[in-house]
């Protein structure tokens, strides 16, 4: 895809929908997108540097411009792209707040930029988020009155916010707002609560550019990534400009462009019901999707849905092609039907032609990855249950340590409970010092990362005992990826793919299943995934992987949609209970869990209710009733 896709285009010539307000682009990745906006941004630098006129940025923060600046420090340090002459202003700052302390957005530019590339320093602009209440006013104006002088900004990189905040441009915000110090929303805290390792610790207060600063930029260019966002920006993109929604002001801009990637665009009507939008090319799949929406939106089981149904709303074409609303609904029964399985490693001396999976072998060789130590029995743990009481060879591989989600009090236990019965060791005092000795968000040390895995690792252990598995098919993989002690993670490596490759390459298994819940408030489960899809493309060659089946779980954070489910294991009450006992295993993230995001019930209350909804859906659809039900998708590779 060249550059030149993402310019942007006037309203009304850049989509076939006309629901759209903004010029919007969506790429397959966030990786992919994130080299195209490199690529604009450093075509600017070098024709502002060819006419010898400085090149005014404004950047962002957050996890959505992260590739972005990877690509920038890459031409520099591999195409000599030069930021000689780029000046910059950032955003947003908290406030208060050290521009030395790691939360500080100061902080990020420098190791995700400035630190890697030739900006001059007296250029690089970011809100200080030390100065004095007395002289933050005046700090304010003269922050504007710099982006003035310099003629404005000639491009503005942005993220958004779940309320639709840019920069820190909160619901309520004004048109001509200019830079000003505010005060957060709830949810923009919660969201950087990870972060700050608990909503307590995050800044009530920030420095913003104000929505007037934004937009007198030459050209804005929104970034907008992954399922957490899908709902704001289809509110940014097709609703009504509006106060409460800040991003809309961007409606009247006339040169942005928001650049998505698949799940960021998953709300649009163009990507969610094209068939509102367009004439379709229907699919099988599309069908399926088109019908669960249309027996949703009348509230009609698939069987009562009539010719006029589809009429009304837009589906005509539909009924057209298939002959006739009786048809269609049928078809689509059957399909879903032919998803449900009580025996998810395949029924043995079954007819499996209208099963989900293979009747042979009968004892499958199963892996199931977990990202985290408690993601196994938080989302498939009926699945899991049900693969071990029917006989299959599982094993269970925790992908990262999840150190960082222990608490310091809950290692603090620990520790002074080993100090209890060893008076002599030395670790655990050292241990003891170095929690009661913590300061904000510093660093734990490596004894007590330790200490934090071990607890995370003996808990595992705890809910596979409790669902029947030997402690000798269960392997803590600890990839190197994780191991930083702070929420920023390195890069996936050969030595993380090689550490997931090997097991594979050992237990050969029939079936894996995955995390395919993308929408972690740290990235975790992506990395995880990435890992795994990585060792898989390096072992197709093999002649055990021609009969290995991918499976991906979700649950955690949000569960597959009804028409993309490819196999949904019900649940019995019985099993609900046990599954919610092996999730309350893992003691230490049960009660005030320091990731959980804006979501306040806890892990297991999150998954009984997605599994219970899920089960309510293929009820309404005119499907089985059950208690519970767990959901899949397979991956094809």
């Amino acid at each position: 895809m060249q550059t030149e896709l993402i310019k942007y285009k006037e309203a009304g010539k850049f989509e076939e929908t006309r629901f759209e307000k903004i010029h919007n682009v969506i790429f397959e990745s966030s990786q992919e997108a994130s080299i195209i906006v490199a690529q604009e941004i450093a075509t600017l630098i070098k024709n502002k540097s060819a006419i010898n006129e400085p090149c005014v940025l404004g950047l962002a923060t957050g996890s959505s411009p992260i590739k972005v600046y990877e690509e920038l420090v890459r031409m520099h340090k591999e195409e000599g792209l030069s930021f000689a002459n780029v000046v910059s202003f950032n955003l947003d700052e908290y406030y208060p707040m050290d521009k030395n302390n790691i939360q500080s957005y100061y902080y990020f530019m420098h190791e995700h930029l400035f630190n890697h590339v030739d900006i001059r320093p007296e250029n690089v602009n970011v809100p200080n988020g030390s100065v004095s209440p007395d002289d933050l006013h005046q700090y304010c104006i003269d922050y504007e009155n710099k982006i003035k002088e310099l003629g404005g900004l000639d491009f503005q990189l942005l993220g958004i916010g779940r309320t639709g905040h840019v920069g820190f441009n909160e619901p309520g915000s004004h048109f001509n707002s200019r830079t000003r110090s505010i005060i957060l929303d709830h949810i923009t805290r919660a969201d950087a609560a990870p972060s700050f390792r608990g909503i307590d610790n995050v800044p009530r207060k920030a420095i913003t550019m104000g929505v007037g600063t934004v937009r007198i930029a030459k050209r804005i260019v929104l970034l907008g990534w992954g399922l957490n966002k899908a709902s704001i920006l289809k509110d940014t993109i097709e609703g009504e400009i509006t106060g409460q929604v800040p991003a809309t002001y961007l409606q009247d801009h006339d040169n942005t462009t928001f650049v998505l990637d698949q799940g960021a665009s998953a709300e649009l009507t163009r990507v969610k019901t094209p068939w509102l939008v367009a004439t379709c090319q229907w699919t099988e799949e599309l069908e399926l999707k088109a019908v669960v929406w249309l027996s949703q939106l009348v509230d009609k089981p698939f069987l009562k849905l009539t010719d006029k149904d589809y009429n009304d709303n837009g589906m005509s074409d539909l009924i057209v092609e298939e002959g006739s609303a009786y048809d269609l609904n049928i078809k689509m029964f059957n399909k879903m039907q032919k998803t449900i399985t009580g025996w998810p490693g395949g029924k043995p001396n079954a007819d499996d032609s209208n099963r989900p999976e293979r009747a042979t072998p009968e004892r499958k060789r199963i892996i199931i990855f977990s990202p985290h130590p408690d993601d196994d029995v938080i989302s498939m743990g009926g699945t899991f249950d049900r693969l071990v009481q029917q006989g299959h060879d599982v094993h269970v591989a925790y992908q990262t340590s999840g150190n960082i989600a222990v608490s310091d009090d809950e290692a603090l236990k620990f520790a002074e409970i080993v100090k209890s019965y060893n008076e002599d060791s030395k670790e655990p005092n050292a241990i003891i010092d170095d929690l009661n000795n913590k300061t904000g968000n510093e660093i734990d040390s490596l004894e007590v990362r330790k200490l934090k895995g071990r607890i995370r690792r003996s808990e595992s252990l705890g809910a596979t005992r409790y669902l029947g598995l030997k402690d000798s098919n269960v392997h803590f993989l600890d990839l190197p990826f994780y191991e930083t002690g702070t929420i920023k993670k390195n890069n996936l490596s050969y030595e993380d793919i090689s550490i997931v490759s090997d097991l594979i390459e050992k237990i050969k298994p029939h079936q894996i299943y995955a995390a395919g819940d993308l929408a972690d408030p740290h990235g975790t489960h992506k990395v995880c995934l990435d890992a795994i899809f990585k060792a898989l493309d390096d072992l197709k060659g093999q002649d055990y992987m021609n009969d290995c089946w991918v499976w991906l779980y979700r649950g955690a954070w949000h569960e597959w949609e009804s028409y993309e489910i490819e196999m949904a294991v019900p649940m019995s009450p019985d099993q609900v209970l046990r599954k919610r006992h092996a999730i309350f295993c893992h003691q230490s993230q049960k009660d005030g869990v320091m990731f959980q995001g804006d979501d306040n019930r806890e892990f297991w209350v999150r998954a009984e209710d997605r599994n219970r909804l899920t089960a309510k859906k293929y009820n309404d659809l005119g499907l089985a009733d059950y208690a519970a039900i767990e959901a899949f998708k397979r991956y094809h590779f």
